[in-house]
């Protein structure tokens, strides 16, 4: 692979994470008669994985800030830099033994986000993007789908679960799009819901109340595989509101008007 040292870094420190973790996720099946017993070694795998990470990212780069799901945030030396990590993006997933879930780090510079990781160990997938140099999967490039009408595009999303107050919202935008469109899917990992728009899997993805670590990743890497990334208010950053929607560009403007009805 080529790209910066930074780059590097991350790819490496996604890689020994998600080595952690499909030890770990070979476990779980052995832990299904009890939910709690489960719940607990997920808990536990999430924060060993976020301690590689961190020990891995910030022993490269001790001076840069860090954000986490697990860890909380932390200022650095570099009031410019930043990780935003999550270790183990798809917790259900993992916990049911579904193969979908991934390790996301994104580092941000000036509040731009400019590298990205989304890391499948399942899959051996590794999506990566560096501002100005394109996205990959691999060692291939990844360009966002080309289908130009919506009744031919799939798109993916969250739905909200134990009782979320968003729940309605939802439903009324579920109500909108599928007469729209081929269909909509709901795999449970913002980060690789964004990643397989990138790779031209999904023609677009949306969702509500995502945190910073769930989407940073994603949002350089669609926005370098030619795809268009906005908060669902166009006014907002997405890493601020917690919003998303990303499309392919002759879909977005068609995509985003169903949406933000």
């Amino acid at each position: 692979m080529i790209g910066s040292a930074n780059l590097n870094v991350m790819v490496k420190a996604a890689r020994k994470a998600g080595r952690s973790l499909v030890k770990d996720f070979g476990e779980v099946e052995n832990l299904q008669v009890s939910s709690k017993g489960a719940g607990d070694f997920v808990s536990r795998a999430d924060i060993a994985a976020e301690k590689i990470l961190k020990d891995e990212l910030m022993g490269a780069r001790p001076t840069y800030g860090w954000v986490a799901e697990e860890g909380g945030s932390e200022e650095g030396e570099d009031p410019t830099r930043r990780w935003i990590v999550d270790p183990l993006d798809g917790t259900t997933n993992f916990l049911h033994g579904l193969p979908h879930w991934a390790v996301s780090i994104a580092l941000e510079h000036k509040g731009q986000i400019i590298s990205g990781v989304i890391y499948d160990p399942a899959k051996d997938e590794m999506f990566f993007a560096e501002k100005g140099t394109g996205a990959w999967m691999n060692e291939t490039r990844i360009r966002v789908s080309d289908r130009h009408r919506m009744i031919e595009s799939v798109f993916a999303t969250g739905l909200p679960f134990g009782g979320r107050a968003d729940l309605p919202e939802t439903l009324q935008d579920l109500a909108r799009i599928m007469p729209t469109c081929s269909g909509v899917r709901r795999w449970g990992s913002a980060a690789l819901d964004m990643a397989y728009v990138a790779a031209g899997r999904y023609e677009g993805y949306w969702e509500r109340r995502l945190h910073s670590w769930d989407v940073a990743a994603g949002i350089i890497i669609v926005k370098e595989a030619g795809g268009f990334c906005q908060a669902l208010n166009p006014e907002n950053r997405i890493i601020d509101s917690g919003e998303v929607i990303c499309a392919n560009e002759v879909i977005f403007d068609t995509f985003a008007k169903v949406i933000r009805k």
